[in-house]
Formats: structure tokens, sequence, C-alpha cells
């Protein structure tokens, strides 16, 4: 029943009702002079305005801005009109498909939320191998990207599809008229049901061919393995079946054949009953393997290729002359023994591009007869020959190529002699290019056809031998796009489209398993038989590698970032704000320098009062080409006589502003060889790096991270390897959890939340960092901001090094002080790292402490403790005083200093609404002005316990393992996540190993994170 009483504060409101309108419009309904007052030299002289009149008017004004301020725009939504059946709003879906771009490659779970795709997860179903890197976590944005070419486009304008179709019949009618050649230029594409579509395109256009490109060539690996097996694949190394890993020059933890390898790796350099694997490293420049290795050498290319020979020599017998330095030769000698001494649990892998260097490694694993080494499983992710590439150059400078149909590629972009490939180019009647964006090349050629995302494509893969993956759509395509498939389904006169294609032919590929059963699962293990074959010609190969001289003065060794890989995902942004996790910078890349040839050459960096990165620019020449104004970055452990320099960067078609970044170094990747001879000189200018860890050295900081080696462990109580910290109490000594400043709440029943990390399996890989951003809405806010300490990643992978040769010998150091001037100075010396460090990576993330210093001191309350263990933050609560960041000894926090939302300053993702798109709605977008920091994915864990609850069961054991963004993103197993409350979880028998250890222990904040004791197996 509706009341017609009417209310009032005042008699004066009710007399005079116009005052209640003008209430309506204005808080305040007298104008605060304020321009008169501020305008006023005598009003604002001390003898005429007293501080209290000041704080008055000041006040005021300063108020009704922040109160107009915080009042929101009013967003009206449109419910379902016909709810589809399988959508429940609030409630995630997830669907398996398999991704592979021709550089990366994984099986995925894709969650998506209303029909939109919002994160990308691990399939962990039996037979799921390959989960998803950085690069992978990160692509879910590239399928909100506002920069992809959105209608296919004919000499430039916008056109149809029809359009585009007509014109391709035409050109392949007139090239077979005529003779001429047609060529189908794609990237690896491991896809059996479209490398049948290509053959039948051959089989009715004879004039054509299909050439494979990889922008970063393995071409060499694959010759040999096709010399010895007759199948052009590479070697899927199992790592967990090796005791003994030689590596000599392969970053197999990075980018090397792909990744991928670092779940098999860790799995045996986690200490279990007395035993690791150990490994030897052999490299030029500071990589992820490197980091990782118990034994790190570095060395140039051209000694690599020596002691390959002389790791041959000692394994099967053979006295191919070599000649190394007495130092390497010792080294190479040990590993070598040791090696032989393995045996079959014994295993060497090799970067250097020479194929017979490629035979060597081969031939060494053979008479290992190492287990690791799988040649029924090869690997089919990459298929490019340099040599066929080449040739296709020539053919299209000579005018014999008519029409050249490319998808996948960007050569204009990636081939080292990009003018000959585009002087070609003009040559050729009708040029196709399938793309996401209007690359460098799409912007250059007679249709830039606009090609789906992954996420809005059917497909189907053969990552290894032996197994089938299918990748599936998630959404309806956003823009006009087609697939590459489904056009060669219209030339060659086909009927229906690339998914009834892929349906019907699945079954030559699935024996014994349903369509129905891949897609559901995402992969089909069907099961390949040994290769046969593998003779080698090893003595004439060792004898060819023995004479191979070196590069010159300096060798420049060209990478790729675990950020950008080989420039695909350049208009990225979470990847571009990914901090390399050697270097630790990010938006760039840079020309490595050892610490010798910088002073040498006088190249520097400096750590300037701000607390950014400075570093020279240098000029290399390679043949003839010059890269000039490169950034030099000192890196520890770079091999005298080398450089490195990483791939991707330096695009600029289809990028926003911000991030057109860095050099493209594809211009020095001459005859497809990461090793080029090249000349360096200092140029004039600094640069300012974006670089989120000043710090260089541990400097003997033995309670952050902690390690011992194997005997130790082994022969020592844990006391010893892992001491406790201990307190004074009543002049005594006591350990320091023994000791409280508070009572503790009573956390035995319900859920308790604990995470686990493990140093001695932690890559520094970064997928958990890129997996965080993307569930937990964490913002970018570009190289200007890093660069003043202002980044908001809630996850951050420190990298420390050592000051001498191990971190044994910085506290040995440490230890050997007396007296002050000789801790200043020792100190000070220390923060020099050592020419070859030892390195550890190190993920920190608010440590969810149940005796929190950020609580006691926030004046709001917008910080509080859980009873799940969880660090709360209520960010409408928070006035963002910044007292927590002070008071947390972990520096975790971070604070909004803009509105990075919605905001042309901070023009990335979240500043349109397409992009906008890929926001996780569990979770709250931070205004200016808050503090924010990691929150054990507390949405995640909620939904959880609420599914276990609707269905009438208790959380199953490690169910919450998935929960939190960074353990489930975690490939090599360091990270577990769980209830430490349920004694069965993983993550409580975690908790009470030896290893266990907590930051900062001695401080007394009772962390809900703990670390293990890294072991190291020297």
């Amino acid at each position: 029943m509706s009341s017609n009483k009417k209310y009032w504060k005042s008699v004066e409101e009710l007399e005079n009702s116009s005052i209640v309108e003008a209430l309506r419009n204005n808080e305040f309904v007298e104008e605060i002079p304020t321009d008169e007052f501020l305008g006023n030299a005598d009003a604002l002289s001390t003898s005429g305005t007293s501080r209290r009149d000041f704080l008055k008017y000041v006040g005021f004004s300063t108020a009704a801005v922040t109160l107009a301020a915080c009042e929101g725009p009013v967003h009206k939504s449109i419910p379902y009109v016909l709810q589809p059946e399988q959508i429940i709003p609030g409630v995630a879906d997830y669907y398996a498909t398999t991704v592979f771009d021709g550089f990366d490659f994984a099986n995925l779970l894709v969650k998506t939320r209303e029909g939109r795709p919002i994160k990308i997860e691990n399939n962990t179903i039996a037979g799921a191998k390959f989960a998803a890197n950085a690069r992978i976590h990160a692509s879910i944005l590239g399928l909100y990207d506002s920069a992809r070419l959105k209608e296919p486009k004919v000499d430039g304008k916008d056109s149809s599809w029809y359009a585009v179709d007509l014109k391709i019949k035409s050109s392949l009618a007139d090239a077979k008229a005529k003779g001429g050649q047609v060529v189908l230029l794609t990237n690896t594409l491991a896809s059996p049901s479209t490398e049948k579509l290509i053959a039948e395109f051959i089989a009715k256009n004879p004039n054509a061919k299909h050439v494979v490109y990889d922008a970063v060539s393995s071409s060499e690996a694959l010759d040999a393995f096709e010399a010895a097996y007759g199948q052009r694949a590479l070697v899927d190394y199992d790592f967990s079946k090796a005791s003994l890993i030689v590596s000599v020059g392969a970053d197999f933890l990075g980018d090397w054949q792909g990744g991928g390898y670092d779940s098999g790796y860790a799995k045996g350099r986690i200490p279990q009953n007395g035993k690791m694997s150990r490994h030897f490293q052999f490299e030029s420049n500071m990589t992820l393997s490197g980091a990782a290795a118990d034994k790190r050498v570095p060395m140039t290319t051209a000694a690599q290729k020596q002691a390959l020979v002389q790791i041959y020599n000692i394994v099967v017998g053979a006295s191919v002359p070599v000649s190394l330095e007495g130092a390497f030769k010792t080294e190479v000698v040990k590993a070598a023994q040791q090696l032989k001494a393995a045996g079959s649990k014994g295993v060497l892998v090799s970067g250097i591009e020479d194929k017979n260097a490629q035979l060597l490694v081969l031939a060494i694993n053979q008479a290992l007869a190492s287990e690791a080494f799988n040649t029924a499983g090869a690997r089919q992710i990459r298929k490019g020959s340099n040599a066929v590439v080449a040739q296709l150059i020539k053919d299209l400078n000579a005018g014999s190529v008519h029409t050249l149909i490319m998808s996948g590629v960007n050569p204009v972009y990636t081939l080292a002699d990009s003018a000959s490939f585009v002087s070609g180019l003009k040559k050729v009647k009708t040029s196709v290019a399938f793309s996401l964006k209007e690359d460098e090349t799409a912007s250059i050629v007679s249709i830039a056809a606009p090609a789906p995302h992954y996420l809005e494509s059917w497909g189907d893969l053969e990552l290894t031998s032996g197994t089938y993956s299918l990748t599936q759509p998630t959404i309806r395509p956003i823009f006009n796009t087609k697939q590459f498939q489904d056009v060669l389904l219209s030339v060659n006169g086909t009927a229906g489209t690339f998914y009834d294609y892929l349906k019907t032919n699945s079954g030559a590929y699935t024996t014994g398993a349903s369509w129905n059963k891949v897609l559901h699962d995402g992969v089909a293990i069907l099961g390949s038989s040994v290769l046969t074959g593998g003779a080698i010609d090893a003595a004439s190969a060792a004898n060819a590698v023995a004479k191979s001289k070196s590069a010159g003065e300096f060798e420049l060794v060209l990478y790729t970032k675990t950020g950008l890989g080989d420039g695909q995902h350049a208009n990225n942004p979470w990847l571009q704000e990914f901090p390399d996790p050697i270097t630790r910078v990010s938006w760039d890349n840079y020309v490595t320098v050892s610490n010798a040839d910088a002073k040498k050459l006088g190249l520097s960096n400096e750590i300037v009062a701000n607390g950014g990165l400075d570093g020279s620019y240098a000029t290399l020449t390679v043949d003839g080409v010059k890269l000039e104004n490169v950034p030099v970055i000192v890196q520890p452990g770079q091999a005298v006589g080398t450089l490195g320099l990483a791939l991707g960067y330096g695009r600029k078609a289809a990028l926003k502003e911000e991030m057109q970044v860095g050099l493209n170094a594809y211009a020095l990747y001459k005859g497809f060889n990461s090793v080029q001879s090249v000349s360096i000189a200092k140029a004039a200018g600094v640069h300012e790096f974006a670089c989120v860890q000043g710090q260089k050295t541990l400097m003997g900081r033995g309670d952050i991270i902690k390690e011992t080696s194997l005997e130790i462990f082994n022969t020592k109580d844990a006391e010893h390897w892992n001491e406790k910290p201990m307190v004074s109490l009543d002049h005594q000594e006591v350990e320091a959890t023994t000791v409280d400043l508070w009572e503790s709440f009573d956390r035995t029943t319900g859920h308790h939340f604990n995470l686990s990390i493990d140093l001695n399996a932690c890559t520094g890989c970064g997928a958990c960092v890129i997996a965080c951003h993307a569930e937990n809405n964490v913002p970018v806010v570009g190289k200007a901001e890093v660069r003043r300490s202002r980044d908001m990643h809630w996850l951050r992978i420190d990298r420390y090094y050592s000051s001498e040769s191990t971190f044994e010998g910085d506290n040995e150091r440490k230890e050997g002080i007396a007296g002050l001037s000789s801790s200043l100075s020792t100190f000070n010396e220390m923060e020099n790292p050592g020419d070859n460090p030892q390195v550890a990576f190190q993920p920190v993330m608010c440590q969810h402490c149940n005796h929190a210093p950020c609580e006691t001191v926030c004046p709001v309350a917008a910080t509080s403790h859980g009873r799940q263990g969880q660090n709360h933050m209520a960010y409408n609560r928070c006035v963002g005083t910044r007292y927590c960041a002070n008071n947390c000894p972990y520096k975790v926090r971070r604070f909004n200093w803009f509105l990075y939302n919605k905001n042309s300053e901070f023009d990335y993702h979240m500043n349109d609404d397409l992009g906008r798109m890929v926001l996780n709605p569990d979770v709250n977008v931070r205004s200016r002005g808050v503090m924010e920091k990691c929150s054990f994915c507390i949405q995640s864990t909620q939904a959880v316990i609420l599914q276990a609850k609707r269905e009438g069961r208790v959380v199953a054991k490690d169910e919450f393992n998935n929960a939190c963004a960074c353990s489930a993103a975690c490939s090599s197993g360091a990270m577990v996540f769980g209830d430490v409350n349920d004694k069965e979880s993983e993550v409580a028998k975690l908790a009470e190993s030896e290893r266990a250890y907590h930051l900062l222990e001695h401080v007394g904040t009772k962390p809900n994170v703990f670390y293990h004791v890294k072991v190291r197996n020297t």
C-alpha cells in the first residue's frame, strides 16, 4: 500500500520548497568565493587570513571535487531475450582446445563467461603434455585487439569475401593458362587435415607448390634428423628420465625447439631419496637454462663446437683433434666423463645451428642409448627449410611466381633480406596474405585477407607423432574473417566448411576415438612406433665440426625473449610490460655485453637517483648492415667476445604507438643463422630502461634465498642447511617462530590456504605472472611508469645474482667481515655480480601473513585478515594512505597512481571497449588512489567451495590447486596451492618438508606462503 505522507527536516524546508530543489542540484547552496579569495594577495597574507580560514576554503573546495569524482556513471544491462541453455550467467564454462601459431603450442582449457573467452588455462587431462607459456597465456588479449584486420582488402580498399574468392580463382586460372608458378607460403602447420587439403589443391593445380617458412629457423636440426631417420621432425626429449643433462648452446627451458621441456626437467630437479639430476650448461648468452644449471660455462659458439667434438670423443672413444683452452677443456672433459658414466640416464642437447653438429648430437645420444632421447613421438612443430625459402626468393625476383598465397607468415618483417622479398613481391601478379593484422606484409599485397584468431577457429594438430588434437572456437568471429582453409576449400570446389571437412577426415587420425570424445578432451593419444634408421656418419660430421673457425672478434648471438618470442605478439601490452626473467627489463630489446667487453668498449649501465636504469647506445654492423642506437645491457654471465640481441621487436605496422618499441634484429639474421660475425662501436646518447629490479646481488641475504648443495643436504641435519632464525627473549636465544606479539586465531576448522613455492622447480618462465594479469584484471601502466617503479604486477619473480661464483661464496665472504670499515667496503664490492654468477629465481606475491604488518597500520581497516588465511582488501574503504605499503617487509603492495581504465593516457587494452572484453567480471577493476595486491584469487577459492556445497560434497583433494591463477599456470610444479587443514592435500605435506621456510621469518609475520630451500647438485 503506497503512502502519501510527506517528510521534512525543518519547518523552513516545508515552507520554502525551493530549497529542496537547490539542495538536490548543489550540495553547497552558497557558492564559495574561492576565486576571489585565491586571487587576492592581501587576503592571502598572514596578517589578514588565518590558517583556519585558508583550510576552510581549501577544505570545502577539495571535498566538493572529491565527492563529485566519486559519483559513477550509470550503466544499463540488457538481459537475454532467449537465454542459451548452455550458458548460466555468472558461471564459467571451459572448452578444451589446442593452439599452434607456428612458434608456440599448447593443450588448453579456455575459460569463458557468458560466451566471452577471458582466460587461458592448462589442459591437465592425460595426454595433454604441453602447457601454456607466458605468450600463450597472454594470447587471449590478441582476440580483443582493436588493431586487427576487420574486413578483406583488395588493392588497399575494403572489399568482400566474394570479390576475394573471385580474384583468387581468376588468378589461379590465369597462372595455369600461362604456366606461371603458384606458391602457398605458410608457417609450419602441424595439421594433418590442412596438409591434406593443400595436397588436394596442388593436385588440382600442378603448377603449385607448398613452401614452409619458420621465422626462427630450426632447419639444421631438421636436416640432421631427416638424414638419420627419414622424417622431417625434431626429437621430443623427456628430461624426467635423465640423471645427467649436458646442454651445448640449447636453452631448452626457453624457446629451443619450441620449448615445453620445463615440466619434465623440474621432475628430476627436486631432490628425492637423496637424488636429483645434474645439469651442465655451455652457452654464450645467459639463459633460463643457464640460470638453472648446476654448472654453467660461458663460451663462444666456436668454442661450443669444439666442446661438442670433445664430448663425442670421450663418449664414443674417438680421437678427432680439438682446440679448447685449458679452463674450458677441464670443464668439458668433466661433463663428458660424467655423461658417459650416466649411460642411458644421460642426455645431450645442442642448439648449434650446424647440420654436422646436430648429427653429432644424435650420434652421442644413440651411443648412450639415452632414455630421454625419444624418437617415437617426434615433434612436428617445425618443418621449414632454409634452402627452399632462399629458392623462393630467387624465383620471386626472377618473375616466375604468378600467384603467391601466404598464411601465418610475415616475411617482410622477419626476413633478413626483406628488400629482396619486397622487390620479388612486386613482380607477382596476385599476392594474398591471410593475417590477423594489416602487418608489414599484409599492407603491401594485392589481397589482405583477415584471418580469425585461434579462439575463433577450427583445426586439428599433430604436435608429436602419435597424438591428435583439435582446435575449436570458443566464440563466434568478432570481425568479418575467414580461415585460410575455408578459402582453399572454395578454390578446390569442395562443398561445405572446414569444420565439415575436418570432422569427415578426423576418423583417419583418431582410430578408436570418437569425434565427440576428442573434442571434449582436446587431445587423443594414438601411440607411435620407434623410428627405424638412425645411421649416421658421425666421424665425418665430427671432423667437419672440429674445423669450424671463430666468427671474428665478436659473435652476435640472436635469440627470442620469453616475453615477445618471434614478434607475433608485439601489440600485446601484457607481454611488452612483462619483465625479462634475466635482465628484468621490459618494453625493450637491447644488446647484452660482458663486463670485460663493456669496459673495453666504454659501455656502461647506471642506476640513477630515481631508481631507473640508464645505459649506453651502440652501433652493430653485420655484413654491411648497420643497426644503430641499440641500447646496451651489461650482462653478468655473458661470454667474453659475444653479444646477445633479441628478435621480435622493432615492429611498426598495425601497432599502437605505445607498442612500437625496440629495434628489428631480424635485419641481422643473415642466412637464418643466429650466430653472426659482428662489429660494435659505442654511439652517443643515454637510453632510459624500464627495469623493475635495481638490485644486482643477493649480498649474503641467506634468509631470503636459502640454498645448499646436494652433498650437504644428504649428509647434514636440516638445522645446518635450513637454519631457523633466532631472536632474543628474556636474554635467551629462542626460535623466532615461538615468539608472538599477537594472539593467534583458531584456524583448525574450515579451510586455511597456503601456497608452496619450490625454488628448485621454478625456472623463472613467467607464465604465472601473465596468468595473474588475466585472472585479476591487473592494469598495464607503460614504460614511463615502470621506470618510476610504479609497475602493477601482483606477482613478481625476483632474480638474484651471486657476487662470487656461488651464493655460498657470498655467505663465506660476508661472514669474514671484520669491523665497520670492512663491512662497508665488502658490501659495496658485493654489489657487483660475478663474471659468471649463479642465478636464483624467487616468485614473490602478498605473503598473506597471519600476523600482517599492513593490517595494524591501516587507519580505515581497508586491509584485514580472513579466517581462511587470506589478507583481504576492501577497495571501497581504502583511502590510499599507503601506510600498508610502507609497513610491508615484502614490498608486494601496489598503489594506483592513476586511473588506468578508460584513460587515453594509458592507451592499452583497458582503454577501448573491445579490449575490456577480456576483463574478469568476478574481479573489481580498481580505481585511482587505492592499494591492491595478490588476493590468493579469493573469487576462485570461493567458487570451488560453493561448487562443492551445491553438489553436496566436501572439496576434493587438491581441488584448490587450480583455483589460484599462479599455481594453475605453473607447468613445472614449483607452485602448489591448497588447504593445509586438509592433511591429505599436497600443500599440507609440503608444509611439513624439511626444506620449507618462510621469507623474513625472524620478523614474525607468519606468512601463508612458504618456500623450499634450493638444492644444487654441484
